[in-house]
């Protein structure tokens, strides 16, 4: 059946299928114009864990989103599909983690030296199979890239998205991130780990082709990190949430908070999600929550807004924990809607 035909024969209206993609949708990757790829990773989290269960917790939250949308009511007629998440992925994922265990409470515990060998050994083993996870989320990225689709990244935690930056700066000379966050994730190799979650940002800045980072909603962030931005001398911005809510506070509104942060990104941007950079009320199991932050309606009307203003190139969202109910995923499987709505609006 062609695409024409299983839209014309789609009620959008109907429950979902459970044998159906994300969001109940019946297209294939091939017939979609947006292709999702899961990732399933968490090794380098010290705190809270869960986030690899992410992509799939969102899938299946997915059915319960309405698929009209007053901003972009026919984007379901575009086809958005899933890839299958990687089980292999996910088991390395859960095996790196117990090794990356014996490095995280060397550092807190102390040990002798068998166990500093051990955690030496461990250390190293996850440096290089992250490298390896890096490596294949730029080539599944890129293939389909390649085949002309619009492509979002879905984790797992905030590390994951460096392969689809590289991708992005294989196709693009020049693109900057929109970076939103709780944290600014400027940490040099943090516990040692040089593909940490807490050092992603730092990671994407030895891309030549990344213009500029522009981090909102940021509530934490170390002296190295501060230091990071020093030394970037603009290509780095940093909006604290704390700074919006007292300009605020002082008059100044949303929407024009909205476009100075616009006005600081060059024409071709990626947005990297970090679902922490919501009011933790919106996501109370994602591994490293914050108080502050946005609420979902000003997340959704930056974004909107942005893709007005700019060209959309790509997107991931990261760190979406599922807990005991379907909260967090709910709230992701949302945004992940709004994402894949202002990334189909794109320019170029």
């Amino acid at each position: 059946m062609s695409k024409a035909s299983k839209i014309k024969q789609f009620d959008p209206n109907s429950p979902a299928s459970a044998n159906a993609n994300i969001y109940g949708l019946p297209f294939t990757a091939e017939e979609s114009d947006i292709v999702l790829v899961p990732v399933p990773w968490e090794v380098t989290t010290s705190y809270g864990g869960g986030t690899s269960h992410g992509p799939a917790a969102i899938r299946e939250a997915s059915f319960q989103v309405d698929l009209y949308h007053p901003e972009f009511p026919d984007l379901w007629k575009r086809g958005i599909h899933m890839d299958e998440v990687p089980k292999a992925l996910l088991e390395q994922s859960k095996a790196l983690k117990k090794e990356a265990a014996h490095v995280i409470d060397l550092l807190v515990n102390g040990g002798n030296e068998k166990q500093k060998t051990r955690a030496q050994k461990a250390l190293e083993m996850v440096n290089a199979e992250c490298a390896v996870m890096n490596d294949w989320v730029e080539q599944r990225c890129g293939y389909w890239m390649d085949q002309g689709k619009m492509v979002g990244l879905v984790g797992g935690d905030h590390s994951t998205p460096l392969g689809l930056f590289r991708a992005q700066a294989a196709r693009h000379k020049k693109f900057s991130i929109l970076h939103i966050d709780a944290h600014l994730d400027l940490r040099i190799a943090y516990e040692g780990f040089t593909y940490s979650h807490a050092s992603i940002l730092y990671n994407a800045l030895s891309i030549k082709q990344l213009d500029r980072v522009v981090s909102v909603g940021i509530r934490d962030f170390c002296a190295q990190e501060n230091d990071v931005f020093l030394k970037e001398k603009g290509r780095v911005r940093v909006v604290r949430s704390a700074d919006i809510r007292r300009q605020q506070f002082d008059g100044v509104t949303w929407k024009e908070q909205c476009d100075a942060i616009i006005e600081a990104l060059p024409e071709k941007v990626h947005i990297s999600f970090d679902i922490d950079g919501l009011d933790p009320t919106l996501c109370p199991n994602t591994g490293t929550p914050v108080p502050g932050g946005f609420q979902f309606e000003e997340a959704t009307y930056l974004l909107s807004r942005l893709a007005r203003k700019r060209t959309i190139i790509g997107f991931d969202l990261v760190e979406v924990t599922p807990g005991k109910d379907e909260w967090d995923a709910n709230v992701g499987a949302r945004l992940l809607w709004h994402l894949c709505g202002v990334m189909a609006g794109r320019k170029a």
